[in-house]
């Protein structure tokens, strides 16, 4: 059984201003990047688990992806991880362990998957995660983590 974490990021996204994130602009400026992490447990090869990543979940023409673990970006303020709630109907969750069905590697078997979006938060360093987790994640439907850019997990 292994572990893979993969990180999806857009090759023609650009930094953008995170007044569009909340519904009440903050008064200094920052600007933010958007990813999806996918976090793997599987059988088989770590091959077979990247070959997966890179038929199913990456456009090649169009995203780049890090199998690392370590953050994308750099020089960030803090980064939010937010995905649905366990229980609740996670329809791209789905999908994906259906196309692993269809997957020709007769050895690999996706155990598990979780998915989260990642936005990172690029600003001075009196803005904090507050008016983020609050404007973009739903407690609803969500769970969601704050990691400053020290690594630590802060909410």
């Amino acid at each position: 059984m292994g572990f893979l974490t993969a990180e999806v990021v857009g090759k023609f996204e650009s930094e953008q201003d995170t007044s569009k994130l909340l519904y009440a602009p903050l008064e200094q400026s920052a600007t933010f990047r958007k990813s999806r992490v996918y976090q793997i447990k599987y059988d088989g090869t770590e091959e077979e688990a990247q070959s997966f990543v890179l038929k199913s979940l990456v456009d090649l023409y169009a995203d780049e992806v890090s199998f690392s673990g370590e953050s994308y970006f750099k020089n960030f303020k803090f980064y939010i991880d937010y995905g649905m709630k366990p229980g609740a109907l996670d329809l791209e969750r789905e999908a994906i362990i259906s196309s692993q069905k269809g997957f020709n590697v007769s050895e690999f078997k996706l155990l598990s998957l979780e998915l989260s979006q990642r936005i990172y938060i690029f600003s001075d360093p009196d803005i904090g995660p507050e008016p983020f987790v609050r404007d973009v994640c739903n407690p609803a439907i969500h769970v969601w983590s704050v990691t400053d850019s020290d690594g630590r997990k802060v909410a």
